[in-house]
């Protein structure tokens, strides 16, 4: 079968070193292709597939990570992947229709906004895999997947986000500023969950050094905050951007894909002395324009995700047993530094070395209603 790497269907609109042992940052597979492609026994007439959500494949965050996943799990494999984006809700159902008629036989949904659809799919498609990022598959919430071909690849975020709410406090009360916010693209469990983890470890922070750097954005407790109401970069974004800037706060957290666009262009705009921390990827990597930017990003390794249900699959030995990534197993994490390595508050790095390790050990309890 002739398939094209990237095929879109329907509704397609053309420090360093610091932290990779505390963000565990991105062991991809020591193995490369050329060693390990003859030696992995993949099914006969594996097919694996991706599908967007509407933030599509350049969002620079959860779909692009998916997608690096997907390639690079297909690259190993030696076949050939169909990758298909969504411009709009709309195209979710029509997408996975067309893909089943492709021929998948492991399909990946990148996306708790894709969930009914997918669900739908799986159930009237039991011999093809699926997987599905961000959401448990479970509408009815009693506590099973609504298909039994489903695997959930669920990210306890509010741990690495903890990290970066103490990394920003630390930041801005060494600026003398004492004021941090965050805004959120939907007020959904993948999103909140950052906004908890962020604000929870400025409260950390607080607590440890006697600080009163305070949170604009979002209330934990209320489960109340400031939303764009969608993921794009666009005039709602920027304005949601700005309310929080008028704050007074040096560091932002945009939480919701491309919206980053939209506080950049907010700082820019204000001429403000604030810098902002990156979801899901690593942002000053996967955009160089705004490392000067990024303080730091709190991590989600999606891609890693991906790429060990797409292995397992084309292998025989896919199970639906749901994936949680955690600090522990390195599935979420903190980002390097960068640029601003050399400005850090004196024994942050290390600060933050051991908070990772209490979480871990269970010393620390770091949860958030949206936690998986």
């Amino acid at each position: 079968m002739n398939i094209s790497r990237t095929k879109k269907l329907v509704g397609v609109t053309a420090a360093a070193g610091l932290l990779i042992a505390l963000a565990g940052c991105g062991a991809a597979p020591e193995s490369t292709p050329s060693e390990t492609a003859d030696a992995i026994d993949v099914v006969e007439g594996f097919t694996p597939c991706l599908v967007s959500d509407d933030g599509g494949f350049n969002d620079k965050s959860f779909n692009q990570s998916a997608l690096e996943g997907m390639e690079m799990a297909a690259e190993e494999l030696g076949v050939e992947p169909i990758e298909v984006e969504s411009s709009s809700a709309n195209d979710y159902a029509p997408n996975l229709d067309n893909l089943i008629a492709e021929g998948c036989t492991f399909i990946v949904a990148v996306g708790f906004k894709l969930s009914a659809d997918t669900i739908a799919s799986a159930t009237a498609n039991p011999d093809v895999d699926y997987a599905i990022i961000d959401d448990w598959a479970d509408a009815d919430f009693n506590g099973e997947t609504d298909a039994p071909n489903i695997k959930p690849l669920m990210f306890d975020t509010v741990q690495a986000a903890y990290l970066g709410g103490y990394a920003a406090a630390a930041w801005s009360a060494e600026a003398g500023v004492n004021k941090v916010g965050t805004f959120g693209g939907i007020q959904i469990p993948p999103v909140t969950i950052f906004m908890d983890g962020f604000v929870d470890g400025v409260a950390k922070y607080n607590e440890d050094k006697g600080a009163d750097v305070a949170t604009f954005g979002w209330d934990v407790a209320g489960q109340e905050g400031s939303f764009t109401g969608g993921f794009a970069a666009n005039d709602t974004a920027k304005v949601t951007a700005q309310g929080i800037l008028d704050q007074g706060v040096d560091v932002i957290l945009p939480v919701g894909g491309p919206i980053y666009q939209s506080a950049r262009d907010a700082i820019a705009d204000g001429g403000a002395n604030t810098v902002m921390l990156g979801v899901d990827s690593d942002l000053a990597v996967v955009d160089p324009s705004v490392a000067d930017l990024v303080l730091t990003s709190i991590m989600k390794r999606i891609d890693q995700a991906v790429y060990e249900a797409t292995m397992a699959a084309a292998t025989g030995e896919f199970d639906v047993a749901p994936y949680v990534g955690t600090l522990e197993n390195e599935g979420v994490g903190l980002s390097g530094f960068g640029s601003f390595e050399s400005q850090l508050p004196e024994g942050l790095v290390d600060e933050l070395a051991a908070l990772q390790e209490q979480i871990i050990s269970g010393e620390l309890e770091v949860t958030s209603p949206s936690s998986p």
